[in-house]
């Protein structure tokens, strides 16, 4: 597990190889990611948006960002937490993933970045 607490938000994260697929004569590596935000300010704050940099051990760097995640804006009061799961395919068995959350606090009216701390993609059989 990996984690990391930015302006009180903690951001945990726990990873999962979910095997390899071939598409076009091409193998794609799908890996799985479980994250926790939990909200231990004093503040409620909400999730607006995501950014995120998920790179393979190709150099491949793919981008994205967009509103909430899965679908979802989540208000998180004090002390409470917003768990997902999602994923994404690698062209390669090793890769990592970082970025931030756009959050708004409610307290003060404004925007501040909580930072997801970079965390490794590894499919198991390819560990050395």
């Amino acid at each position: 597990m990996v984690q990391l607490i930015t302006q009180g938000i903690k951001v945990s994260i726990v990873t999962r190889f979910e095997g390899a697929y071939y598409e076009d004569i091409k193998t794609q590596y799908a890996f799985s990611y479980t994250i926790t935000i939990e909200n231990q300010s004093e503040h409620t704050v909400q999730l607006a948006s995501r950014y995120w940099e998920i790179r393979d051990s190709l150099n491949a760097v793919e981008v994205v960002e967009g509103d909430g995640v899965i679908g979802v804006q989540p208000t998180l009061k004090s002390g409470e937490k917003h768990t997902y799961s999602s994923g994404c395919l690698l062209q390669s068995p090793f890769g990592s993933m970082q970025g931030y959350y756009r959050m708004i606090n409610f307290s003060t009216n404004s925007l501040f970045k909580v930072a997801i701390p970079n965390f490794k993609l590894n499919a198991p059989f390819a560990v050395n």
